[in-house]
């Protein structure tokens, strides 16, 4: 009731051209705004703030400073739901490429929030709401916005719907410098020779071939694995022998 109220008192100050934005970004997050200030903060550039002389906290960089830290959690959460087996250096970079700026930009993107970003006179017609920068930080500031209105379960679900729909997890797995670049790194800090990966058997028809790799550490086999392309494959066979580094 008191969330109505506020929200009900908060509308009644906005023009028209606020209170449609309100509305199409509560469909966007797929709930209402009982806040609508914050969406407008967390959708407000710098450029707005100097030219109507606003306070300083009134754009999105400090809502974007808690969406961070909020996002950083939930991504953890995801990810550590959906591989329970995998390691801690695996899931670190997993969800360091999930949250950098790139990914949100990306996701930004897709949801059409350069639409709704505010600039000030003086930059528009710039391209400043098409850039990476400015789409990253204004993500983290709605999921900031939508954490300080609803709580954590509810921007755990809205950001989780949006990474479902728009990342695809498989592809980040199996990126040539995903189990390959840790296996590598792993091995140059133990002060050891680079990997060497070698195709052991090919198994199946040519349309659905299975190849068998292992990998080897200073002559000697550390890990092996199978996939549906050499660089799956490679992958497995790198992760294989992650797991087995871990315990030298």
């Amino acid at each position: 009731m008191i969330k109505r109220i506020r929200a009900l008192l908060e509308r009644k100050q906005l023009d028209s051209e606020h209170i449609k934005k309100i509305k199409a970004v509560s469909k966007l997050v797929g709930l209402p705004a009982c806040r609508p200030a914050l969406y407008l903060k967390a959708l407000r550039h710098r450029s707005l703030v100097a030219e109507k002389k606003l306070a300083a906290t009134e754009s999105y960089e400090q809502l974007e400073f808690i969406g961070d830290a909020v996002l950083d959690l939930i991504v953890s959460e995801i990810i550590f739901k959906m591989y329970p087996d995998a390691g801690e250096g695996m899931l670190t970079q997993l969800r360091s490429r999930l949250v950098k700026g790139e990914m949100l930009a990306s996701i930004g993107r897709n949801i059409g929030l350069m639409d709704y970003i505010e600039l000030g006179e003086r930059v528009k017609n710039q391209g400043i709401e098409h850039s990476e920068s400015v789409l990253a930080d204004a993500f983290e500031a709605l999921v900031g916005a939508v954490f300080q209105d609803h709580g954590y379960d509810p921007c755990r679900d809205f950001v989780e719907r949006l990474y479902q729909e728009y990342v695809d997890f498989d592809e980040l797995i199996s990126a040539r410098d995903n189990f390959k670049s840790m296996l590598l790194e792993m091995v140059q800090a133990k002060k050891m020779p680079a990997p060497i990966y070698r195709i052991v058997k090919e198994t199946g028809p040519g349309h659905e071939k299975i190849f068998d790799v292992e990998v080897r550490v200073d002559d000697e086999v550390m890990g092996a694995g199978s996939g549906k392309n050499k660089k799956k494959a490679e992958q497995a066979a790198a992760r294989s022998a992650i797991n087995i580094l871990r315990n030298i």
